[in-house]
């Protein structure tokens, strides 16, 4: 699938309610409540992002309250807060930035086993498929 090369923002002043569908990227500067399908978000460090997403990727430089599925990457800069529920491949968390979910991120590779202090078992390696944190 090719990304489109669009883009699109939603300036500071600027408060939606409803779905949103883009191509390409979507810059949020304003707030938005209700619903977001496309390929990859920006919430900048002014913008509100109150819904359910799913897309691509996204960065949040903002704030996110809701439900949240990146069939790529989550990143969260130093000034991001993201709360709620979170599906993700890969989670990038910058030093200061804020991740306050049930976080499940997928992946195709087996992580390491992992022993705790006693030596029993930390990760279950049947459960391959997700990691929850």
């Amino acid at each position: 699938m090719s990304k489109s090369k669009n883009l699109s923002i939603i300036d500071r002043d600027i408060v939606v309610d409803g779905t949103i569908s883009s191509k390409g990227q979507l810059v949020i500067k304003g707030t938005i409540k209700g619903v977001i399908n496309g390929e990859t978000v920006v919430i900048a460090e002014e913008g509100s992002v109150y819904c359910d997403v799913k897309v691509s990727g996204i960065t949040i430089g903002g704030m996110f309250e809701g439900e949240l599925e990146a069939s790529e990457e989550l990143i969260i800069l130093s000034t991001g807060y993201c709360a709620g529920r979170v599906v993700c491949k890969d989670l990038i968390v910058e030093s200061g930035g804020i991740l306050n979910a049930e976080v499940t991120c997928k992946t195709s590779r087996k992580p390491k086993k992992i022993t705790d202090a006693t030596g029993k078992d930390a990760y279950d390696p049947k459960d391959d498929k997700a990691i929850s944190l």
